[in-house]
């Protein structure tokens, strides 16, 4: 019901009907805030309580990772991590902090079934991505089983909505998941790698299409960033110039990632 609700009040010709049935639509569903439901004034709208929970990532980052710095340390600064290994990828862009708010949307869109929240992530992820008209979005893959009873890939909703308003490509046949893994929260970093070996691979008749080019790896959350390195190294080893991971929030502190038992690899 709860979708049949979302979509009969998003659709994209709503905003093109006579005012008088606008307003008794308006009044029999009215908009509501994504996170909590709460009337608002707007389709997507977040409301103030909701808004001003939200940590939005800007300033000083990590050049590798995307880490927020709290002072700034120059453009080519790494973090501690990254210091230590150098992610696979080129770069993370994410729009905000994971937080309450932030997984409350993700969790409607992942598990509630609520399709529209990918309008609502694709709006803001779309202000991040670099601005490069030849870049592929190329969606993190679930196994065929997720698919199967979930019945959609989330991140794939998320690129096809970033792809509608920066024109963009979206590609979903570039990377295949080919082993189904478990959650990894928990899990530290070597466990987390030998977890997901050999679980994405690119089909090699595809190969001609990566060569050269950048790719916008895109996914909901980033936590250690396991799921996407091991995807940017199948990219990378079959021919992309770059991979640079776009997503709705980062979780900031492991912490947050095995209290939330919301970590990479999970689909």
């Amino acid at each position: 019901m709860l979708v049949e609700i979302e979509a009969t009040r998003n659709k994209g010709g709503v905003t093109l009907i006579a005012a008088p049935i606008r307003a008794a639509i308006d009044f029999a569903l009215p908009p509501r805030c994504p996170a909590c439901g709460a009337i608002v004034s707007d389709d997507d709208a977040f409301c103030e309580p909701c808004w001003s929970k939200l940590d939005f990532v800007v300033g000083p980052a990590c050049a590798s990772c995307g880490l927020p710095f709290e002072l700034d340390r120059g453009e080519d600064a790494l973090c501690a991590a990254c210091l230590a290994e150098r992610p696979p990828h080129d770069g993370v862009r994410a729009a905000v902090a994971y937080g309450p708010v932030a997984r409350a949307v993700v969790l409607k869109l992942k598990h509630g079934g609520r399709i529209g929240m990918a309008r609502v992530i694709g709006r803001y992820l779309a202000r991040i991505a670099p601005a490069e008209a030849d870049a592929l979005l190329v969606p993190v893959p679930l196994h065929r089983w997720r698919i199967w009873r979930r019945g959609f890939n989330q991140s794939a909703l998320l690129a096809r909505e970033v792809a509608r308003r920066t024109g963009q490509e979206v590609r979903h046949d570039l990377i295949e998941r080919r082993k189904r893994t478990p959650m990894l929260g928990g899990l530290g970093r070597t466990a987390r790698a030998r977890t997901l070996r050999g679980a994405f691979a690119v089909p090699s008749e595809k190969r001609a299409v990566l060569k050269g080019r950048t790719v916008l790896l895109v996914d909901d959350v980033y936590t250690s960033g396991a799921t996407a390195g091991a995807c940017a190294r199948v990219l990378k080893r079959a021919g992309a110039a770059r991979v640079v991971v776009l997503c709705w929030a980062r979780v900031l502190h492991d912490s947050v990632d095995d209290a939330a038992g919301f970590g990479d690899g999970s689909d």
